[in-house]
């Protein structure tokens, strides 16, 4: 590749990105047209992704820092990067908490729903409160003073703690001006007050609340000086070391392991109420060995994710998105028996606007249907609750061959794959856990069933996890088909995840880590070729992440032949549209909404015979070359021009809502038609769904 296409200018910072991201995100919060409740979801889920970006990306990059890593593709020195991450991470939160506190509790207050602050409460209030503190929180609450016989406590991360600050001696003689209580994690961090209490249809109390006004009475004889909710973020990502797991021969006892150790790891970030003084915040940081740019000081609870349990606690229809039923595909409903369906053509379905009960039906009817013979199954996330991996324990149950590849170092859900993997194995299934040092992220099932004196496979091809619960909310394509040589790849790959051998040619999977880089790099390539010899040529791309150097600079080129290219890029975008000489082809457009777009579909024009893939793989560098993952065609022409009409042309439409990159890096929102007819989600639910 050129180096012209590979310059530093012409890319930009990753984590710098996800918080550009996350302000699009906030931006759904502010938008005063979307429904009250939903508006306070929105604010949730900025706090879940920033948590995450601290504890997983701010923390990897402190620790390229401390071993003098060398720079990403953007050039940027690392102690710039976090440098300019703390000062719009500050900016952000502190825009977050003015869209809570001035816009959406007020908001909802009008509703009947109200937060009862401390200073507003009524003797009715406070009665109450005293009740349940005596009642509920008192008898688990462990005050802990410190002085040279009781050191700092070790904090959970993200755990709710209180620094107190007192004055006095106690009934040993000793004196200490700082204790610390750490909340429990059984206790709610914000508790529904009774109607005939609250005085309103819907009352809340934060935890946090009723600790302040009853702190006192965990230290008797001590004057209580003040009291300050704060919260630690630690680093959470889990790291394996291969020489132990030589050792131990068992990545899930590793795991179990490494699990327990999670919530300790190095400090991170501070997070305090803007009631504490800068005495005891200076305490906290030094205490945990962090710099006034790890110091977040907000106004209102240290974690707002919180407050989700408002939003689904309170029924009120009037005050979230439009409820909706998800179609069923009409050949399903023609032909009730899945594979006699399966074999009169491929079936797509598109999620969440289709059911995903077509999915939990194929494993279903897998289990019971005496010639089945045997089911092959990845996981991903699947939840500690999953209807799917039920069916799986029963049809291992009912005598069928149940293989599953399960993914235990999905973040956040190892210990429940974990726990799935012993309820499998006690029943006989046989449980893979990939192939170490590449994540399994591929999203296959395979059905092998025997008819008319042969095995035929069938196959369920996806975007998205098997996750019955995510399948209401992220937008997915799945497929159903048997056609013979899908299949054959499928079971070639499952055979590479479950046995040893070197790779094998697969005939249309482009698989990871072996041919999808350079397969999408060659499409890419064909594209160029086609311009430059004066034909059409054409890419659309929807993914999640576009960071890989190689393919940005394909893209570059590509564009300069006169490729028209169309991103569809949902968070963060490594690439810098827009640029003379560079990129003036290329647009990137981001789609946010009720929700979360996960799909990742690829189009190529190739001269007139567009070619439509879709993939469990974002254009990233751990996708292509430190995960399974596959890309797959869609052969059907019916189901290609339906994947373009419904996964792709919307999101290009000049009348929707949503964010253009700019060559800079920062999006700029477009209005689309009045209201929430302008959302693409809103058209294609009207078109899709019951």
């Amino acid at each position: 590749m050129s180096k012209r296409y590979v310059l530093p200018e012409l890319y930009l910072n990753r984590e710098l990105g996800l918080i550009e991201f996350n302000r699009r995100v906030l931006a759904l919060a502010e938008n005063r047209a979307s429904p009250a409740l939903e508006r306070l979801r929105f604010l949730c889920i900025v706090d879940s992704n920033i948590d995450e970006l601290f504890e997983i990306r701010i923390a990897g990059l402190k620790q390229e820092i401390a071993a003098a890593a060398p720079a990403g593709p953007d050039g940027m020195p690392l102690v710039q990067v976090l440098r300019e991450v703390s000062i719009q991470a500050q900016a952000l939160v502190a825009r977050q908490y003015q869209v809570l506190n001035e816009e959406v509790l007020p908001q909802l207050a009008t509703h009947g729903i109200r937060i009862l602050r401390h200073s507003k409460w009524n003797s009715v209030h406070k009665k109450w409160v005293r009740e349940y503190f005596f009642n509920e929180l008192m008898p688990v609450l462990t005050p802990m003073g410190l002085d040279s016989a009781h050191p700092f406590p070790k904090l959970l991360n993200k755990s709710l703690n209180f620094v107190v600050e007192i004055e006095g001696k106690d009934a040993f003689g000793r004196k200490s001006s700082m204790a610390i209580v750490q909340a429990p994690r059984v206790l709610p961090r914000i508790i529904a007050v009774p109607k005939r209490i609250s005085g309103c249809p819907h009352g809340f109390i934060f935890l946090s609340s009723i600790m302040y006004a009853h702190v006192s009475e965990l230290f008797p004889g001590m004057s209580v000086v003040g009291c300050y909710q704060f919260q630690l973020t630690r680093n959470s990502d889990l790291y394996i070391d291969q020489e132990e797991l030589l050792e131990l021969k068992s990545l899930r006892k590793l795991l179990q392991g490494e699990l327990s150790q999670r919530q300790y790891g190095d400090s991170v970030r501070l997070e305090v109420t803007d009631t504490c003084p800068p005495r005891m915040s200076s305490a906290l940081l030094q205490q945990f060995g962090l710099t006034q740019q790890d110091f977040y000081q907000v106004s209102g609870p240290v974690n707002l994710m919180r407050l989700a349990h408002v939003a689904e606690a309170v029924d009120r229809a009037d005050l979230k998105f439009p409820s909706f039923v998800p179609a069923m595909p009409r050949a399903l409903t023609r032909y009730p028996d899945i594979f006699d369906c399966i074999r009169k053509g491929d079936i797509l379905l598109h999620h969440p606007y289709q059911s995903f009960l077509p999915v939990l039906k194929f494993i279903e009817q897998a289990a019971i249907d005496p010639q089945v013979v045997a089911i092959k199954q990845t996981v991903y996330r699947t939840g500690a609750q999953s209807e799917m991996m039920e069916l799986l324990i029963a049809a291992a149950r009912n005598g069928k061959s149940v293989t599953v590849v399960l993914e235990l170092t999905a973040r956040f859900d190892e210990e429940a794959n974990i726990n799935w993997a012993q309820r499998l194995e006690d029943v006989g299934a046989h449980v893979i856990y990939g192939v170490v040092g590449h994540k399994t992220h591929a999203k296959m099932a395979l059905v092998v069933r025997r008819e008319e004196k042969r095995l035929r496979r069938y196959v369920h091809l996806s975007t998205g996890n098997y996750h019955s619960r995510t399948a209401k909310l992220y937008t997915d394509f799945g497929l159903f088909t048997c056609h013979d040589e899908i299949s054959s790849d499928v079971s070639e790959v499952f055979m590479q995840l479950t046995g040893l051998g070197k790779s094998i040619k697969l005939k249309h999977l482009w698989q990871a880590p072996f041919t999808l880089h350079s397969r999408s790099i060659k499409a890419i390539q064909n594209e160029e070729k086609i311009a430059a010899g004066g034909g059409r040529a054409r890419i659309i791309a929807k993914m999640n992440a576009l960071l890989e150097p190689q393919i940005i600079a394909a893209l570059y080129k590509a564009s300069q032949a006169g490729v028209k290219i169309d991103l569809i890029v949902r968070g963060v975008c490594a690439l810098r549209p827009g640029i003379k000489g560079i990129s003036e082809n290329i647009r990137v457009i981001s789609v946010l909404g009720r929700f979360l777009e996960h799909s990742r579909v690829f189009y190529f024009f190739n001269g007139g015979a567009e070619d439509v893939y879709l993939s469990s793989a974002d254009w990233m560098d751990r996708n292509f070359f430190r995960r399974i993952e596959v890309c797959f065609p869609v052969l059907d022409t019916r189901l290609r021009k339906r994947v373009i009409r419904e996964g792709l042309l919307p999101f290009l439409a000049r009348d929707i809502d949503a964010w253009e990159m700019e060559s800079g890096g920062p999006c700029k929102f477009r209005k689309g038609k009045r209201g929430l007819d302008g959302h693409v989600q809103t058209r294609l639910l009207r078109l899709l769904a019951e």
